[in-house]
């Protein structure tokens, strides 16, 4: 049964049993800052468990994309080297938000596993587990599903505190917990392993293939475990550990799917597939990397991309120790997308750019070799003794990709060793770092909790009316607030938008009988919009009813930049190409900015045609269309979603521009007309990542006051160089050529001056162990200048070093050269750094010539005259 079949089989089976199927969500957890990647089935449904939103479905399917490469989840070390480990998996998971609990999702479980018309696996092959505690789990599995009892493993608390238990599951240290029971699968006792809770466990024969999360509790910062009102089902099951199963073989790198990314790794590599640990690497990062890309993560030094960026860097590595020649790695996304693009099509629609930011990616790591070798022979230039330290080992690894293999190479080439304990510490620390960033550290139970959900009345009007439903100070619930408290109010409904989809939440008034509030931003917390606000007058209680104002101005400002966001994006795919798609935006009343996928930058008169085609709807000012469907309808119309925003399965489309120029799920507040928007003008253009550019731009007055801005400093432009605005710019083109006329002639000038500075300079030099040694201060020289009387100074001194100095704005230059004889005994870059140490700089070079600086002008006096000395010391 192909890993395909068992994907779709077990959607269709959950569906039958009333589940609705859910597609995946991105790698890129929605509005979740405490996850660095999506790695469970659950996480696109944590808000549903919590019970701050509502889905229109109370059971649940789904096959999600999951990466644990970084932070609290990190397989990445194990990848390659053993059976089931890997960057990439998809989680196959059912899901009960209050509806059923323990007995329907055992039995769901078990006919999908062992029944004849979808798995068929032998009941004997199965082992369960349960929490030691949870009798009615146990129950079930004996009684109404008849597992022998010797195949029932309780499984207590064996991980060293209560409720740490590999069959409890918490989703933090706080919030919804609660046991749970796992399916294990017996390979058959000719491989190595015992059964769950047995000393040898961690063998290969007992596999687990599900597992069943009881959600019945909620533990409090005391340890207190409380019921939950509405138990719920969390359910997870590897679909490349039950390939491996369904395929009769022991390692996840044997299913089809695999297969065939080790044939096209070896292809593309140009080496045997003969199942080595470093080709299973390059076919499982295949994956992390091309569906990392596709959701909008780009390679960079940090977060999210920093991951990316190691993941890629780690199978170029394995691909080179495999005798890989240049880049490689990008070709095997071809082969990826003919084995996943039917089930995920953002990869069919993203293979080009994620290529493209691949090879780019390759290409870069290459070169950072090169790099960290010169920076390797650096260190061991200064080494002391013959051990390389961890440190410089880690930095090496952490900061440039540089292969510890590799370090440890050229290290036995010059009979050095590593500091290995040292790299491992350094390493450790890393990895506690990462932890401690990426952990639930979020007590959910100081959550806001309210029921029902804020109706918003914004989309029609700035002003509405209200009541208070909650008030938070300080994250705790209160009754009432005074003038002077910082609070988060929520009002059954508002008029104020709450900050989503790239535009900023609104700002305003709430007043009331006693209270005058200020609202200084608004945000969201599950299906309500929370006013964070200053009470300025008076007090505000829970159930004060309150007149509610939204600051109008910076509303329609806002409304002006969002809609052209979406003109401008729709003017992009139209000039640049479909491949184009929306990777970020911020929506605010000032500016807006964009960011989407494009490979270069975008040319000036490339950039102008595109401003010019939205300026073009803008003037054909029709009506912007706006209507509410559900999700599969309007993406049936071709809807375009935007990056980032969450939406449910009611949505609304924004039609704007003639015969259908954008058409946009969105949520955010727009104009009526696009001819409200006025006028829009680009301001910048730049690259943010590889193969992500950003345009910033203005619309209405804000235009206006920019286009003004650069017609005042046009005119004192024409001004200054005694021109108007036709003859400005030839103007200014005269005198910048006046001006590199000048120069050249100063610069001629200044060498003539060196020549003569230094025709009298060759007397000031002395001899020094039959050496002439001259070091001087020359005043208005500039720094190239500098390096031609050093020259010039070799040239006639013969046997010499020579140190020059000048200052100039209490910056201090210096220049030091060493004829070619003495080299051997006396380097210039040696030199140059004794006498920049002692000014407050420092600096380097050749052996022969060196440059430095310093900022401590009044110990140059000093410094020039222990150059002498320093050269006594080096012809001993």
């Amino acid at each position: 049964m192909k890993s395909a079949d068992i994907r779709e089989a077990f959607l269709r089976f959950f569906e039958e049993k009333g589940h609705t199927r859910v597609v995946s969500s991105s790698l890129v957890p929605g509005n979740d800052p405490t996850l660095l990647f999506t790695n469970a089935g659950m996480n696109q449904f944590k808000d549903c468990f919590l019970g701050v939103d509502k889905r229109p479905y109370t059971r649940a399917a789904s096959s999600q994309k999951c990466v644990r490469a970084g932070g609290k989840h990190n397989d990445l070390e194990n990848v390659g080297y053993t059976a089931r480990h890997h960057t990439f998996f998809e989680m196959l998971g059912n899901f009960s938000f209050g509806d059923y609990f323990k007995r329907d999702a055992i039995h769901y479980a078990w006919e999908f596993l062992t029944s004849p018309q979808w798995l068929a696996i032998p009941r004997d092959k199965l082992t369960v587990t349960v929490y030691a505690s949870d009798d009615e789990a146990y129950a079930i599995w004996q009684n109404e599903i008849g597992v022998p009892v010797e195949r029932i493993i309780r499984i207590g608390d064996n991980k060293g505190a209560p409720y740490a238990s590999d069959n409890f599951w918490a989703m933090g240290d706080t919030g919804p917990c609660g046991p749970c029971t796992e399916i294990f699968y017996d390979h058959g006792a000719d491989i190595a392993g015992g059964p769950p809770g047995s000393p040898d466990e961690d063998g290969d024969r007992f596999i687990e293939i599900w597992n069943n999360v009881f959600m019945q509790f909620n533990r409090t910062a005391d340890g207190v475990l409380h019921p939950l009102p509405a138990p719920s089902v969390d359910t997870g099951m590897g679909l490349e550990r039950i390939s491996a199963v369904m395929q009769h073989v022991h390692a996840n790198y044997e299913i089809d799917l695999f297969q065939a990314l080790l044939k096209a790794a070896a292809h593309a590599i140009g080496c045997a597939n003969e199942a080595q640990a470093s080709l299973k690497v390059v076919a499982d990062h295949i994956r992390s990397c091309a569906f990392l890309v596709a959701d909008g993560v780009v390679p960079s030094n940090e977060g999210r991309g920093y991951v990316l960026r190691r993941i890629i860097r780690r199978a170029c590595r394995h691909g080179n120790k495999l005798g890989a020649q240049g880049a490689f790695f990008y070709r095997i996304v071809p082969a990826l997308v003919a084995e996943m693009g039917e089930a995920y099509p953002e990869l069919v629609r993203e293979e080009m750019r994620i290529m493209r930011v691949l090879q780019q990616e390759e290409e870069q790591f290459a070169r950072t070799l090169e790099q960290g070798l010169r920076i390797l022979d650096a260190d061991l230039a200064g080494l002391q003794g013959t051990v390389i330290p961890g440190d410089t080992v880690f930095r090496l690894y952490d900061t440039y990709g540089f292969p510890v293999d590799l370090t440890g190479d050229i290290a036995r080439e010059r009979g050095l060793s590593l500091d290995h304990e040292g790299f491992e510490r350094a390493m450790q620390a890393q990895r506690e770092r990462a932890r401690a960033s990426s952990r639930f550290d979020v007590d959910y139970n100081s959550l806001i909790r309210v029921d029902g959900e804020t109706v918003f009345t914004g989309y029609g009007d700035t002003r509405g009316s209200g009541q208070v439903r909650a008030i938070y100070r300080d994250g705790q619930a209160v009754d009432e607030a005074r003038e002077g408290d910082r609070v988060a109010i929520i009002l059954d409904q508002t008029p104020f938008y709450a900050e989503s989809g790239g535009q900023v939440g609104d700002s305003g008034y709430l007043r009331s009988q006693q209270a005058t509030v200020e609202v200084q931003d608004t945000t969201k917390a599950g299906s309500h919009h929370v006013h964070q606000a200053l009470v300025t007058l008076g007090h505000l209680r829970v159930g004060d009813a309150v007149h509610a104002d939204v600051r109008a101005d910076l509303r329609q400002a806002t409304a002006r930049n969002h809609s052209a966001t979406h003109l401008l994006h729709a003017a992009l795919r139209e000039l640049l190409g479909s491949h184009v798609q929306q990777k970020g935006s911020l929506v605010c009343a000032d500016y807006l900015r964009f960011d989407f996928s494009h490979p270069e930058a975008i040319p000036g008169d490339l950039l102008r045609r595109i401003e010019h085609r939205v300026n073009g709807q803008i003037l054909a000012n029709s009506e912007v269309g706006t209507q509410v469907t559900d999700i599969d309808t309007a993406r049936a119309q071709g809807a375009m979603a935007l990056f980032g925003e969450k939406y449910g399965d009611e949505v609304r489309v924004l039609s704007m521009g003639q015969n259908g120029f954008s058409v946009e799920l969105c949520g955010g507040t727009h104009v009526s007309r696009t001819g409200d928007i006025g006028l829009l003008r680009i301001t910048s253009e730049a690259g943010v990542a590889a193969g992500v550019r950003r345009i910033e731009a203005r619309t209405g007055e804000g235009a206006l006051a920019w286009l003004n801005e650069g017609e005042q400093a046009l005119a004192e432009i024409a001004e200054a160089v005694k021109g108007n605005r036709e003859s400005v710019v030839g103007k200014v083109r005269q005198a910048l050529e006046r001006q590199r006329e000048l120069e050249k002639a100063a610069e001629r000038l200044q060498q003539k001056l060196a020549a003569a500075a230094g025709s009298d300079l060759v007397s000031q030099a002395e001899q020094v162990g039959g050496i002439q040694v001259l070091a001087a201060r020359l005043d208005g020289v500039e720094a190239k200048a500098l390096r031609d009387m050093v020259d010039q100074l070799r040239n006639k001194l013969g046997s010499s070093v020579v140190l020059l100095s000048t200052v100039a704005d209490g910056k201090v230059s210096l220049v030091a050269g060493v004829s070619p004889d003495v080299i051997a005994r006396v380097k210039a870059g040696e030199l140059v750094s004794h006498v920049a140490a002692q000014v407050g700089g420092k600096g380097g070079g050749r052996p022969d010539m060196a440059m430095a600086g310093g900022s401590d002008a009044a110990a140059l006096p000093a410094a020039l005259a222990s150059v002498k000395a320093f050269v006594a010391e080096r012809l001993g």
